[in-house]
């Protein structure tokens, strides 16, 4: 027995959220949008194409903020920071690690996404 990759990873949306969320994770960081299953489609929520994996939005009643992250791959760092700040998300930075740039930026529901690219 092996794990052989990962399919895919759920950050928390607020019930009714999911408009805000096409806005964030398609509009302003080019995520496609997936068809959720029609077995799913009553639990709301929406998903997105990232690379191989997926990106689920999951509806909970409330979200806690956390320190815990998706970290998204990028080949434009700094158009995607451009987008990101003209659409009204604040931009955090953090201490660079080894190969990579890269800053934090908060989904509208108080999700930290770190996003970065190799050097």
């Amino acid at each position: 027995m092996r794990i052989s990759g990962l399919h895919h990873v759920q950050v928390s949306i607020t019930p009714g959220g999911e408009f805000a969320a096409r806005r964030f994770y398609a509009e302003l960081l080019g995520l496609a949008e997936v068809e959720k299953p029609a077995s799913l489609g009553d639990r709301g929520g929406v998903w997105f194409a990232c690379g191989d994996q997926q990106l689920h939005c999951g509806v909970e009643p409330a979200v806690a903020r956390s320190r815990r992250h998706p970290a998204l791959l990028t080949d434009d760092l700094e158009t995607l920071r451009a987008r990101l700040i003209a659409g009204g998300v604040p931009i955090v930075e953090d201490r660079q690690i080894p190969g990579y740039r890269r800053f934090y930026a908060e989904d509208p529901f108080g999700n930290r996404i770190e996003l970065l690219q190799p050097d």
